[in-house]
C-alpha cells in the first residue's frame, strides 16, 4: 500500500465522524401503527430525513390509551424521546406544568404559526401560560359514519343518508349475516361514538353545555336521554363485532362484513390503502347525516426538554418541518385528516375530505373532548362507555346517571 493511499484512507476515515455528526438521530414516539397510519407517518419521517437529520421511529401499538402511559412514564422517568405525539388538548398539561416539556414559542413566532394555523383553537390548545408547547399537524374530526356500499347492496336496502335510516336498515343487514355497526373493544372507541351521537342528536349547544361548561344538569336532562337511547341502539347493533382495534373494525366495513362504523376521519387512510374509492365503494356521513358539524381535535407533537444540544436543535427543525406546506399536504392526504394550515393546495382531496373542508370553511365546528376535558375526566368517561357497550344489563338510565356524576366533577 502506498503512502498516498494510506493518507487518503486516513483522511476518509477521519471525515466519517464529522459527516455523521451533521445528521442527528431523533426518536419520535407515536401510536400510528395501522396500515394507513404507517403510510402517513412515513411522509413525516421522509420530510425530516430530507433536512439531513434522521427520524428514529418509536411506534407503540395499541392506540393512544396504551401508548400515552408509556410515553409519560419515559418522560417523567428521565428517559425522554426527542418528540412525541399526543392529541392536542390537555393530555400533556401536567408534563408542561412539571417543567418537562420544551417551550416552542420561538419556533412558532419565527414560522408565524399564529397567522397560518386555522382554526386558532388548535394553537390555543398548545398554549399554556402564554407559551406554545406543541406543533399541531392535523385536524381530525370524530363526527363520521362510514358505510359499506356493498353491505347494503347485499342486504337489499338503500345506502342510508342519516342515522335514523341506518338504524332502520339494521334488521335487513342482520338477516343478510352482516353486523350493522362495527365497534372495537378499546374504551376510547365506545366513548368517541357516544360523543358523536351527542352532537348529532342533541346539537352543538348541548354538547358545549355538557363538555365545555361541565353542566351536570344538562348531562342528566332529556336531551341527553335521547342520546343514551341512540347509544343503546348502537350497542345492540354492534353485537358480534368481536374485534379490539379500531382499524380491525374499519376492515369489517371495508370487507362488507359490517354495514358501518362511527369513527374519526383517520378511517379514510384504511379505505385508501385498500384501494376503495369514496362515493363508489363506501359512503361517508359527516355528523351522522343529521347535523353536519366536525370537531377540530387532532394530533400534535410535543418536545421533551433534552440536555443534548444537537438533539435540541433537531427538535426545532422537526417542529418547523411538521408545519411545512408540502409536508402538510403529503401527510394529511394519506392520514385522511385535514391540514392545520389554511394556505395549502388540496386539489387531490377525495369526496369525503372535501366534505370536511367545506364544513370547516363554513365554521360548523366544535372543539374535541380532548380539548375540553382533562385526561382524568376522559378516562372516567371511557371506562363508563366501555362498560355500557360490553354489558347489556346496564340500562341507559343508569348509564346517564353515572355520566352526569362524571360531568359534575369534571375539570
Amino acid at each position: 500500500m502506498t503512502i498516498r493511499m494510506m493518507v487518503a484512507m486516513l483522511a476518509a476515515s477521519a471525515a466519517l465522524p464529522l459527516n455523521a455528526a451533521s445528521a442527528t438521530d431523533l426518536e419520535v414516539t407515536h401510536w400510528w401503527t395501522s396500515g394507513g397510519e404507517s403510510a402517513a407517518v412515513a411522509e413525516l419521517a421522509k420530510a425530516f430525513d430530507a433536512t439531513g437529520n434522521h427520524w428514529v421511529d418509536g411506534a407503540i401499538a395499541g392506540s393512544g390509551g396504551t401508548a400515552r402511559p408509556i410515553m409519560i412514564s419515559r418522560i417523567t422517568g428521565g428517559d425522554p424521546m426527542g418528540a412525541t405525539q399526543f392529541n392536542h388538548g390537555r393530555q400533556a398539561e401536567e408534563l408542561v406544568q412539571a417543567g418537562l416539556m420544551r417551550d416552542l414559542t420561538d419556533v412558532a413566532t419565527a414560522e408565524k404559526w399564529k397567522d397560518i394555523i386555522r382554526p386558532s383553537s388548535l394553537l390555543d390548545s398548545c398554549t399554556i401560560d402564554g407559551k406554545i408547547y406543541c406543533a399541531p399537524v392535523n385536524i381530525h374530526s370524530w363526527q363520521w359514519l362510514w358505510l359499506s356500499n356493498a353491505a347494503f347492496k347485499k342486504a337489499g336496502v338503500e345506502v342510508p343518508k342519516n342515522w335514523d335510516e341506518f338504524v332502520a336498515a339494521a334488521p335487513a343487514l342482520e338477516k343478510a349475516g352482516i353486523i350493522p355497526l362495527a365497534v372495537g373493544g378499546q374504551p376510547w372507541q365506545a366513548a368517541g361514538a357516544f360523543d358523536v351521537l351527542m352532537v348529532a342528536i342533541a346539537g352543538k349547544d348541548t354538547f358545549n353545555k355538557v363538555f365545555k361548561d361541565k353542566d351536570a344538569e344538562a348531562a342528566a336532562g332529556p336531551e341527553i336521554a335521547k342520546v343514551f337511547k341512540a347509544a343503546d341502539d348502537a350497542r345492540r347493533m354492534s353485537k358480534g363485532s368481536n374485534v379490539q382495534d379500531w382499524n380491525q373494525a374499519t376492515n369489517l366495513v371495508i370487507t362488507g362484513k359490517a354495514g358501518g362504523q362511527i369513527m374519526g376521519d383517520w378511517a379514510q387512510g384504511e379505505f385508501a390503502l385498500a384501494g376503495q374509492k369514496a362515493g363508489t365503494d363506501y359512503t361517508c356521513l359527516p355528523g351522522l347525516g343529521v347535523n353536519e358539524i366536525i370537531s377540530t381535535g387532532g394530533d400534535a407533537f410535543y418536545f421533551p426538554l433534552l440536555k443534548d444540544e444537537e438533539k435540541s436543535k433537531a427538535q426545532a427543525v422537526l417542529a418547523k418541518t411538521l408545519l411545512d406546506p408540502k409536508t402538510q399536504v403529503a401527510f394529511n392526504l394519506k392520514k385522511g385528516s385535514l391540514p392545520v394550515r389554511s394556505d395549502v393546495d388540496l386539489a387531490a382531496a377525495n369526496d369525503c375530505m372535501k366534505k370536511g373542508l367545506d364544513i370547516l370553511a363554513k365554521g360548523n365546528v366544535i372543539q374535541g373532548t380532548d380539548q375540553l376535558l382533562s385526561a382524568d375526566s376522559q378516562k372516567q368517561k371511557e371506562d363508563l362507555f366501555s362498560e355500557f357497550f360490553a354489558n347489556p344489563s346496564m340500562t341507559p338510565e343508569d348509564a346517564q346517571k353515572r355520566f352526569a356524576e362524571i360531568i359534575s366533577s369534571a375539570d
